[in-house]
């Protein structure tokens, strides 16, 4: 069936909406609510479902995944998927009642059901990397606003066709790269931005190491659980043998699902650079390998194990981004070094060359960035996901842009699949960054985009 046949077909049935306590939105109207369906309840779902449910103008009326519910996500404490998520959500509905039965939130393995209800105003999409172009897209049409997790795309063909949906149908789109949603980020931008460490002349980005080991050549295939939908899973990627480690949390590893690091961390790591360098809706013309590493020939995973990487901007400043292992070091940050100072943010909090540059006040005519929460203050790292949901939810009130829209994932996503083609092709890579090009590499240029396995299509 096709898509738009398929959505026509099942909205009469399936948008009905629910008779919800008004005691649960506290003085929220029913018209100032915001009715949310989740599309994925994986690892990252642990912290993302909290975040909207928290927020008392948010109603979760439905949520959506292939698998039924197993554990062995993220580690082995996790039973996760469409089950376990419907059981969050009614819990949490039923201690806010105090009714205890509360059973309002409807599950399903396919996310077309859930685009096609009229009493959905967003999703959010925690899905695959290979997942996103599609699901966001169709939701656009849909006329659901969308809160879709980094990085934002699989390609930049598919990041690219993720822009032009969204401003077509004139949604809004938050990426989920919520480390801009902090105070010791952003504070660190505006230094940088304003001049105080001089001028800028190169950016260190970390990346975390691989948190799984891969099975390596001669790994042998295993059974599709009962109640995983495995073939809905690979959807558009390539056809492949069901393995525990090629599913789950460690999709992450595997080039057909998502970048690796590079566009895991790389997402909040180069996000940050680009933001402090003025740069989150361009990017650099010139990427090379700088000693990357990568699995044995035949492994599993395919990603790469150690991530370096070199890009350099039209202006001269160059970005070092870069696996860091040492112990007790960053696991995902920047630091801008600069001709009078430097200032560095990450895990471990905001730091610099001199105090007076921590100390320093940015005054009223001079540079300032967009704050998710302008009450907060900390310049120490924090989970700011719960501001930069509620950054989100706001924009869908208010339809102006949120802090990280569509365009800035697209330009932070498209700076890490370039930094990966560099790193597979061991060469040096030209990049337009206006039109969006690779000059003079056909090899190259092919990797921008990548076929899907029918009846999948962008």
């Amino acid at each position: 069936m096709r898509r738009r046949t398929f959505l026509k077909a099942t909205a009469s049935s399936l948008a009905v909406p629910y008779i919800v306590p008004s005691s649960i939105f506290g003085a929220n109207a029913p018209s100032n609510r915001i009715n949310v369906g989740f599309i994925g309840l994986g690892n990252q779902s642990t912290i993302d479902l909290p975040a909207f449910l928290n927020n008392d103008d948010v109603h979760v009326v439905a949520v959506c995944d292939v698998n039924r519910g197993s554990d062995g996500y993220r580690d082995a404490s996790q039973f996760l998927g469409r089950e376990p998520g419907k059981q969050k959500v009614d819990d949490y509905y039923s201690a806010k009642t105090k009714s205890g039965n509360f059973k309002a939130c409807d599950a399903s393995s396919d996310f077309r059901q859930l685009l096609s209800r009229d009493d959905i105003d967003a999703v959010t999409i925690i899905v695959p990397d290979h997942w996103h172009a599609i699901i966001t897209i169709m939701a656009a049409e849909a006329g659901k606003d969308i809160y879709c997790e980094k990085p934002l795309s699989l390609t930049i063909r598919q990041g690219q066709a993720m822009v032009k949906a969204v401003r077509k149908h004139q949604r809004v789109l938050q990426t989920g790269s919520h480390w801009r949603s902090g105070p010791a980020v952003r504070t660190a931008c505006e230094l940088v931005r304003n001049g105080r460490i001089g001028t800028l002349q190169k950016i260190h980005t970390f990346i975390a190491p691989n948190n799984a080991e891969s099975p390596g050549p001669g790994w042998k295939a295993m059974p599709v659980p009962d109640g995983f939908d495995y073939q809905t899973w690979l959807g558009p990627a390539p056809e492949a043998p069901y393995h525990h480690d090629r599913c789950f949390y460690r999709f992450r590893f595997i080039l057909d699902y998502s970048g690796g690091q590079t566009t895991n961390f790389g997402a909040h790591s180069n996000d940050i650079a680009q933001w402090g360098h003025g740069s989150d809706r361009s990017g650099p013309v010139e990427f090379e390998d700088a000693g990357s590493e990568w699995p044995e020939p035949g492994s599993l995973f395919t990603a790469p194990t150690r991530v370096a990487f070199r890009a350099r901007y039209d202006d001269g400043v160059e970005i070092h981004c870069q696996t860091v292992t040492e112990k007790g070091k960053p696991n995902a940050g920047a630091r801008f070094e600069g001709s009078e100072g430097w200032v560095e943010v990450s895990s471990k909090g905001l730091s610099a060359s001199s105090k007076s540059i921590l100390t320093s006040e940015i005054g009223p005519n001079e540079i300032h960035l967009e704050r998710s929460n302008p009450s907060r203050t900390e310049n120490v790292y924090k989970n700011y996901l719960p501001d930069h949901v509620r950054n989100f939810l706001d924009c869908v009130k208010s339809r102006q842009d949120p802090i990280e829209p569509v365009e800035v994932g697209h330009s932070t996503a498209t700076l890490c699949h370039l930094g990966n083609i560099a790193m597979r092709l061991k060469r040096n890579i030209k990049w337009n960054p206006e039109a969006e090009e690779i000059g003079g590499d056909e090899e190259a240029a092919a990797m921008l985009s990548r076929p899907m396995r029918a009846p999948w299509q962008l």
